[in-house]
């Protein structure tokens, strides 16, 4: 009896293994989203943009072509210069650091509607306040290496 409830009560962890249990869990979750996405909202835009309709039935207003391809422009551009600033940087994380609030103030102000004194001082604050809060959490708290 002994035996049986020991052996129910110990525990045995794969160490070169365990580490992917959680990764892979998300993983499928996020595929599972992504699915759900096509499904639900990119089907139907592929399908209304082979309609020739110029409204993006996922918002029910027209596309900002600046705005999208901007965003697209800024992604690629955020993550090529993390590497390149990282370079200079290297083992410091200032590659984030500084390449994060550039991409934070140029989003907000790209997705800024009105640019009064007060709304552009919010969105400086908010992107530098942002990335090094991150940085410091990330970096300096938690010690995981950043670009």
């Amino acid at each position: 009896m002994e035996s049986g409830l020991s052996s129910l009560l110990s525990v045995s962890i794969d160490f070169e293994t365990s580490h992917l249990f959680f990764p892979t869990i998300i993983h499928w979750v996020m595929a599972g989203l992504f699915v759900l996405i096509l499904v639900t909202k990119v089907v139907p835009f592929l399908a209304a943009v082979k309609r020739g309709e110029r409204t993006m039935p996922i918002l029910g207003e027209p596309m900002d072509g600046f705005r999208f391809f901007g965003t697209l422009v800024l992604i690629v551009a955020y993550f090529y210069l993390m590497a390149v600033v990282g370079n200079l940087f290297p083992y410091t994380g200032y590659g984030f650091l500084f390449v994060s609030m550039a991409f934070v103030l140029l989003m907000s102000l790209m997705y800024m509607h009105e640019w009064t004194k007060k709304a552009v001082t919010i969105v400086v604050i908010n992107a530098v306040v942002a990335p090094s809060l991150a940085w410091f959490i990330l970096a300096k708290l938690f010690n995981i290496t950043l670009p």
